[in-house]
């Protein structure tokens, strides 16, 4: 039986980048953002502005929480699938 795994561990490294990458995507576009409320006629425009970085901040942590999920999901198949080639294979297996 002969098990690759190296595309799959390299796949895995590329979703784990993309996730690093959306994760300080997030972390830039928080900084924008005013922890202060503002309510009232004066400052219209500011609550305007929180309300459509709030919004976009939860589209982002939707992606990074769907990123994570996959990432771990694939990390423990991948462990799993490694796990199961050295028993399968005999400690000279490797990945």
């Amino acid at each position: 039986m002969h098990l690759d795994l190296r595309p799959f561990l390299i796949l895995w490294l590329i979703e784990i980048a993309a996730l690093i990458v959306v994760s300080f995507w997030r972390r830039a576009v928080a900084v924008q953002e005013d922890p202060a409320l503002h309510l009232g006629a004066a400052h219209a425009g500011t609550a305007a502005e929180q309300i459509a970085l709030a919004k976009k901040l939860e589209q982002i942590d939707k992606w990074v929480k769907i990123l994570t999920v996959i990432a771990v999901v694939f990390g423990l198949l991948l462990g799993a699938a490694a796990l199961y080639k050295a028993w399968v294979l005999g400690p000279a297996a490797g990945l």
